[in-house]
Order: structure tokens, then C-alpha cells, then sequence
């Protein structure tokens, strides 16, 4: 789970881009005559430009816009908040990405955009570096604020790009697609939310505990429950080798607490985070017998899937935003572990206070998620959901009552936190790319037909789990 961080930074969160190549160019404006595509972004008060990167095919530029610190308050002041476009042609539809964190710079499209074959806005979420306030008022951070930011671009940007909109993300962005249509349900044509947690009650957790009981295969289980018994028997010697890779690499734990606790949170992360960012067939990594592994292949393991930088000062200060979230409306789970012994176990799952500095208050709101939980439940149009399998945060998830009209949650058999439309069962896989294109006001034929309307291009289609920090430990 934590080990999202080393990946979100190292994918500048995750957004499923790459690079493009130096020699790639940009795509000419639609139409002779016609004002330049760049032109009529930076006609928008309050919005300039950071970049533009060419793309074959496309115009993409990196942009700041004016944000009211407090959508309820304006004189409270300003923030950049930073976005993207990909441009297309304003005579596609679009699509509104956010990933619930930073935006990437680098042009990339998400599974709708290649769907629809649109144009695409990404948003940074609020409080992610660089689209902070100075000075933060950390109780401007909820997700009324950030709907509102996403309603604000979308209405500066509603008279460029005319077709319909749709918006998405994963993981963290599917929760933030899903907010923004509670708070806004007139914006956009359709929604998709891929592993979208839902946690509810935020004290009641049991589901995750009978997904772990269940997942993927026995042996599986037990290899994977063994090494993280085992990372915990060995604390001794384990915890003078973290002490060293901390040392060597300049880590401190003023946040957490102690090296101690970091271990143990890094540790109890390990089972969790094999199912949210592996295959069951990536099982044969795992040591088979965990008792006889070396110290060094117990650690190889956690690391590899849990990460020990996680818990230091360095890998959480990045996602205060995230863990403030978490501690004040989001909710954060919390799970046993039947195979470790009492003795072993200090911590347990820590809350998301501890990963946030003392000088930020936080106070739950337990509100939160009933409200849009149970507005989803009788009030969803035009949504669909879309879980992995073998996705721990799958466990806890948005359902449909009887309010809801034309919305859909689907599983993808056999697939983790990367689950998306792609991977569904055939005829659920058809119906969800009907309905998303049917949202995006295209043709009758396209919708009929079902498929893609843009060719898979493997810079701008480049997959990627939406890599995410657990809400606790």
C-alpha cells in the first residue's frame, strides 16, 4: 500500500504517461482562420501558461488557473492551481481527469479519452505541491472545495470545448469524479470511476478482513502471510539494517514517531499491498518458505512490494494532503492479522493522524461519506464503476439502490488496483464502452460498434496502476 508513494513520485502520480519524443510535432489548429487553440485558453481570466510540449495529433499544454482559496469565501484569497489539456479538436467530446493528487506534465490518455478519441482536461488536486495555498489553511482542504475547483474549470473551459464531457480517474480519482458529480450533477454527461474506494462507516472495516480471508489462492495467502509474520519476528536484526538504509540515505521519522514504528507499518502494509499492485500469478515471487529465507530476502520482499522509504519524513511529507483526507472526511481502514502472533504486533494499523505533522489539526467528519454515499445510491445518472477482483479496496465499494438510471458497477475477474474497462468480461466490457460513448453524444454507429475510436498508442496509452498510499499505516 504505502509503497505508492515511491511510485507516485516516481510517476509524478501515477497518471499513466510517458515522455514524448523530441521529434514528435504539434497538430495544426482545426481550421485556417479559426483563433489558435492556445489563444483561446489564455483568453480565460486568471489562466497562463507553464509549457506547451508537442504531440503528434494533439496540442498539450501545462497551464496555471486563479483559484479562490475558499469557493464560499473569495477574499479569503487565491492559489495556481495547476492543470493540463490535451487538445484534440473542439469538436470532440472531453474528458476531465484527475487522479486525486499531482497532475503529470507529460501528455498521456486515460482509458476514456482513447474510448471517446477526445480531448482531456487533468486537474491537480488542491493542496498537492505546486497547487497549494501559502499560507495553507488546512480546513480549506475537503471535497467540496476540490469539486468546486473542478466546476470552475470545467464552466472557464465549457465555451471552448461546446461537446459533452465526461469525467474519470482512478483510485483517489475515482472518488474525486464521484464527489464531483454529487456536488455537481449537472456538469458532466457521464461519469467513470475506476476502484473507486467507499468507505462508509469508517469504524466498521470487517469487510476487509473477509476479503483477505478469501483472495486469490491458500498457498498464495500463506506465502504471503508467512514472510509478514516472519519481517515482524525478525525485528532485531531487520530494524539495524533499516537504521543503516536510513542513515546511507538521509531519512529521519519525526512524523511517525520512532524507526520502530515505520518498520512495523511498512511491515503490516506488505499483504495488502501485494494484492493491490500484483497478479496472482506473481505469486512465484514471493518466498516459499519464509522460516528458512535469509534476512536479506525477507527484507528484498517487503521492500519490493511495501517499500521502506514509505514511512520516513521524506516519502510522507508529500501526501499530507492525502492523510489529512483520510483523518478528516475519507476514512481509512483498518484490518487484523489472525496469523501473527499478539506479541508481535505494537502498533497495528496506525490512524492517519500519525502521518500528518501535529501542527495540522484534524477533526473527522463522519458525515462525509454517508452523505455521498447514500446520494450515489439514489441519485446515480450516467455512472459506472469499475472494480478489480483481487483489489483490497474493492472491498469496500459504491453501490447502486433503486434511485439510480443508467449506472453500472462492473468487476474485472482476476485484476488488482489497475482494473479498468479493458479487462471486464466480454458483454459487460461492450456494454460499458457503448454507454461511455453514448455519454459522449457520439454517433449512433459508434455506439453500436462498441470499440475504441482512437488507435492504442503506446506513449499516450502507456498503462499504469493508479499507485495510491493506504489510509492507514
Amino acid at each position: 500500500m504505502r509503497k505508492a508513494l515511491r511510485w507516485l513520485l516516481a510517476f509524478t502520480v501515477f497518471i499513466g504517461t510517458l515522455s514524448t519524443a523530441t521529434a514528435a510535432t504539434a497538430a495544426e489548429p482545426e481550421a485556417t482562420g479559426t483563433t489558435d487553440i492556445k489563444e483561446q485558453l489564455l483568453s480565460i481570466p486568471g489562466m497562463s501558461l507553464i509549457q506547451e510540449k508537442p504531440y503528434t495529433g494533439y496540442r498539450f499544454f501545462v497551464l496555471n488557473y486563479t483559484q479562490p482559496v475558499d469557493h464560499r469565501d473569495p477574499s479569503k484569497g487565491t492559489f495556481q492551481q495547476r492543470i493540463t489539456v490535451l487538445h484534440k479538436d473542439v469538436s470532440r467530446p472531453t474528458v476531465f481527469y484527475t487522479g486525486g493528487y499531482n497532475v503529470s506534465t507529460n501528455p498521456g490518455r486515460r482509458e476514456p479519452t482513447q474510448i471517446v478519441d477526445g480531448n482531456q482536461v487533468s486537474m491537480e488536486y488542491r493542496f498537492f505541491t505546486p497547487s497549494r495555498p501559502a499560507p495553507a489553511d488546512w480546513s480549506d482542504l475537503d471535497i467540496w472545495q476540490a469539486a468546486s475547483d473542478q466546476h470552475r474549470i470545467f464552466k472557464a473551459l465549457k465555451k471552448i470545448y461546446t461537446h459533452n464531457w465526461i469525467s474519470t480517474g482512478g483510485s483517489k480519482g475515482g472518488m474525486t469524479a464521484t464527489y464531483y458529480e454529487r456536488f455537481y450533477p449537472r456538469d458532466m454527461d457521464g461519469v467513470v470511476a475506476y476502484v473507486a474506494p467507499n468507505d462508509v462507516v469508517n469504524d466498521e472495516d470487517s469487510a476487509y478482513d473477509r476479503f483477505f480471508a478469501t483472495v486469490g489462492t491458500k498457498e498464495c495467502r500463506d506465502r504471503l502471510n508467512a514472510v509478514q509474520r516472519e519481517a515482524l519476528v525478525r525485528r532485531e536484526p531487520l530494524e539495524k539494517k533499516y537504521a543503516a538504509y536510513a542513515a546511507d540515505n538521509g531519512y529521519t521519522f519525526d512524523v511517525i514517531g520512532s524507526l520502530d514504528r515505520a518498520y512495523e507499518a511498512v511491515v503490516l502494509d506488505y499483504v495488502w499491498g501485494f494484492w493491490q499492485y500484483s497478479l496472482l500469478s506473481d505469486c512465484d515471487t514471493i518466498p516459499a518458505d519464509a522460516k528458512s529465507a535469509t534476512d536479506d530476502e525477507i527484507w528484498d520482499s517487503v521492500d519490493t512490494i511495501s517499500g521502506f522509504s514509505f514511512y520516513t519524513d521524506q516519502g510522507l511529507t508529500p501526501y499530507t494532503p492525502y492523510y489529512y483526507q483520510a483523518g478528516t472526511q475519507l476514512g481509512a481502514p483498518t484490518i487484523h492479522f489472525p496469523h501473527i502472533e499478539k506479541q508481535y504486533i505494537r502498533y497495528g494499523y496506525q490512524p492517519p493522524r500519525n502521518f500528518v505533522p501535529r501542527d495540522i489539526p484534524m477533526k473527522f467528519q463522519p458525515w462525509a461519506m454517508r452523505d455521498v454515499d447514500t446520494w450515489v445510491r439514489h441519485h446515480a445518472d450516467h455512472m459506472l464503476f469499475v472494480y478489480g477482483q483481487n483489489d483490497p479496496w474493492g472491498a469496500e465499494r459504491f453501490r447502486l439502490g433503486k434511485g439510480a438510471h443508467d449506472s453500472y458497477v462492473f468487476t474485472a475477474p482476476g485484476l488488482n488496483h489497475g482494473a479498468n474497462v479493458a479487462g471486464l468480461v466480454p458483454d459487460q466490457k461492450a456494454l460499458a464502452t457503448a454507454r461511455i460513448l453514448d455519454w459522449a453524444g457520439l454517433s449512433d454507429a459508434a455506439v453500436a460498434r462498441a470499440k475504441p475510436l482512437a488507435a492504442y498508442d503506446r506513449k499516450l496509452d502507456v498503462r499504469d496502476v493508479e499507485r495510491e498510499p493506504a489510509l492507514r499505516p
